[in-house]
């Protein structure tokens, strides 16, 4: 199952050894979820294992404490609802927070098995808070890595529709297809800020888990950095896709035409609206 993701993270892999990162931070959605507010792990460790795999898929992973706290304060110089969490333990340092299969799985992939692990910071969007918070938690992120003097690798750990197909738990809608050729078409543009621009609406109808993590990359991602899609497909009832961004100039000046974006309720929504609340209550089961 998944084969051209499963090759696809093993090149992201590759890319990931390449550019020979010192820490990584990875934005999920699967982690604690904080009323209004971008939630970044504090804990001294992250550990987990993935559910239904064999006892060996699982990692434990230091936290880069000094690279979260300056997460913290770029967040707060940014205007971004913010704060730290840590799981068990009252002294930080000595806490294990529970990693989600939203981390395990792409640190698999990158930087979580090498000796010994890198370093870890782990976000978690807030989907009640505007559109151009997560934005600015990009750009936050950029600061806090150039300000750490290190390499530091970034990850938007994402599923895209969820309702794929009328057997999976969330029932099928059209607007699953939609939503993910539209995000397909952005990252093969390099065209990230129309994301600003997709409705909530279509958001909640396609069921995507994704949005959220890929407005933070396009505010980490600024002017020379360019995307390439490595791979996209639909295995089961939610859609997959791989890409990597690299640092590089643009091939020429002029801009791609903006991809027509469908129209939600009452028209296409303005940059800052926050999505609807959700009233879902079975949680999804893969990250890719």
């Amino acid at each position: 199952m998944a084969l051209k993701t499963q090759a696809a993270m093993e090149e992201l892999g590759r890319l990931f050894a390449a550019a020979r990162p010192e820490a990584v931070v990875i934005a999920t959605p699967h982690n604690v979820h904080i009323a209004g507010a971008v939630g970044v792990i504090v804990a001294g460790r992250l550990a987990g294992r993935l559910p239904g795999a064999p006892a060996s898929v699982a990692l434990d992973m230091p936290v880069d404490a000094d690279l979260a706290w300056r997460l913290l304060a770029a967040l707060g110089a940014a205007r971004v609802p913010s704060v730290g969490v840590s799981f068990g333990s009252n002294d930080p340092a000595t806490a294990v927070a529970p990693m989600d299969w939203g981390v395990l799985i792409p640190l698999w992939f990158m930087g979580g098995r090498q000796k010994p692990p890198l370093p870890v910071v782990v976000v978690t969007p807030a989907r009640d808070i505007p559109v151009d918070a997560h934005v600015r938690a990009g750009g936050a992120i950029a600061r806090a890595a150039s300000t750490s003097g290190r390499r530091v690798a970034f990850i938007a750990s994402a599923d895209h529709g969820h309702a794929h197909r009328a057997d999976g738990p969330y029932g099928y809608h059209p607007d699953a297809t939609r939503y993910d050729r539209l995000v397909c078409k952005l990252v093969r543009a390099n065209q990230l800020e129309v994301l600003c621009d997709i409705p909530p609406d279509l958001v909640e109808r396609a069921k995507a888990d994704s949005w959220w993590q890929l407005l933070i990359l396009h505010g980490a991602t600024g002017a020379g950095w360019r995307g390439r899609l490595l791979s996209y497909e639909v295995p089961t009832y939610f859609g997959m896709l791989t890409a990597a961004y690299t640092l590089e100039p643009p091939p020429h000046p002029g801009r791609v035409p903006r991809p027509d974006l469908p129209a939600g309720r009452g028209g296409q929504a303005s940059r800052g609206t926050p999505p609807p609340p959700r009233t879902r209550t079975r949680r999804r089961t893969r990250a890719g």
